[in-house]
C-alpha cells in the first residue's frame, strides 16, 4: 500500500520506523541493527523462524522493552522521548496475555476503557459491541481465569481495541483460536486496515499472513533477511529446477523457507523405524 496522504495532499509519515534497533542480553544479541518502515494503513507481516526476535523486537516497538541502541518512531513520535503519547494510541496483543484472571471480561474492558480515559457510558457500549463481537458475552459473570486459552486471546484482543488504537500490534493472535472465531478476526482486522488502522502482525501461520498481509519483513538470527510488499518479494525468487534457473513467484511457506536457509525434510530422512 502506498503511503496516505494528509489532508492537503502532505505525505503521512510511516506509522512504524526503526534506526539500526539492538537488543542485547548479556553477549547475546537478540535483534541485531534491524531498520523497519511500516506504512500508515498496511497490513503488515513480520515473520521469523523461532527465537529469530520477532517477539523482542514487538516489545521494544511497544514500549515494554528498551533497546540497548538504536531509534523507534511510532506516528512520528520518538516512542523513547514520548512513551505515553505513543502507547494511547496504540493497541497490543502480546504473546502472553497478562489479564486479570479475577475480574469479569466486562470488568476488564471497564478497567482497560478507564485506563485510556475513556468515559463510562463510552466504555459500556463499547465493550459490549466488542463482548458480542468476540461471542464472549453468553456467561457474563463468567471469570477470566475459567476462560478457554481462545477466550483469552479474543478477550485480549478486544482491550487492545476498546480506545480505537491507530497501530495494532498482534502477536500470534490466531493462536488457539477456533476456526469460527479465526474467520470473524480476519474480516475484523482487513475492515480495520481498510479505514487506516496500522496492522503489525506476527504468525507461524503463513497461509494466514500470506491472505491478509500486503507487505512482510523476515527476520532470521535477529537480523532483516528481506522486506517489502509481498508479491514483489516472491516474484523476485530465483529457483533452480534440473539444473535451469528461472524466476517464479512462490507461494510464501517456500518463499521464507528459502530466505532464512531452511530445509524441507522428506518422511525418508526420519524415523525410519516408523515404517
Amino acid at each position: 500500500m502506498d503511503n496516505p496522504l494528509a489532508p492537503g495532499g502532505v505525505r503521512l509519515p510511516p506509522a512504524v520506523e526503526t534506526v539500526n534497533l539492538v537488543r542485547r542480553f548479556g553477549d547475546f544479541t537478540a535483534v541485531d541493527h534491524v531498520n523497519l518502515r511500516v506504512e500508515r494503513g498496511q497490513f503488515f507481516g513480520f515473520l521469523g523462524p523461532n527465537g529469530a526476535g520477532k517477539s523482542t523486537t514487538i516489545k521494544m516497538l511497544t514500549g515494554l522493552l528498551a533497546p540497548t541502541s538504536g531509534e523507534i518512531r511510532v506516528l512520528d513520535r520518538d516512542l523513547a522521548a514520548e512513551p505515553l503519547e505513543v502507547k494511547r494510541r496504540i493497541g497490543v496483543v502480546p504473546e502472553d496475555l497478562n489479564l486479570f484472571e479475577r475480574l469479569t471480561g466486562a470488568e476488564m474492558l471497564a478497567f482497560t476503557g478507564r485506563m485510556y480515559g475513556l468515559a463510562r457510558a463510552e466504555i459500556a457500549e463499547r465493550a459490549s459491541e466488542l463482548l458480542a463481537l468476540m461471542e464472549l458475552d453468553g456467561e457474563p459473570k463468567k471469570l477470566i481465569v475459567e476462560y478457554s486459552h481462545g477466550m483469552k486471546k479474543k478477550l485480549s484482543l478486544a482491550c487492545a481495541l476498546i480506545h480505537r488504537p491507530e497501530v495494532l500490534f498482534l502477536d500470534e493472535p490466531f493462536e488457539g483460536v477456533d476456526a469460527i472465531a479465526s474467520r470473524t478476526l480476519k474480516d475484523l482486522f482487513s475492515k480495520l486496515t481498510a479505514r487506516g488502522v496500522t496492522v503489525f502482525l506476527t504468525s507461524h501461520v503463513l497461509e494466514i499472513v500470506e491472505r491478509l498481509c500486503t507487505d512482510i519483513a523476515i527476520i532470521s538470527g535477529g537480523r532483516l533477511v528481506a522486506a517489502g510488499p509481498l508479491d514483489e518479494l516472491r516474484r523476485g525468487v530465483t529457483i533452480d529446477v534440473e539444473g535451469q534457473t528461472s524466476s517464479v513467484p512462490l507461494p510464501l511457506e517456500d518463499y521464507f523457507i528459502q530466505v532464512i536457509g531452511g530445509a524441507r525434510t522428506t518422511g525418508d530422512d526420519v524415523l525410519r523405524w516408523l515404517g
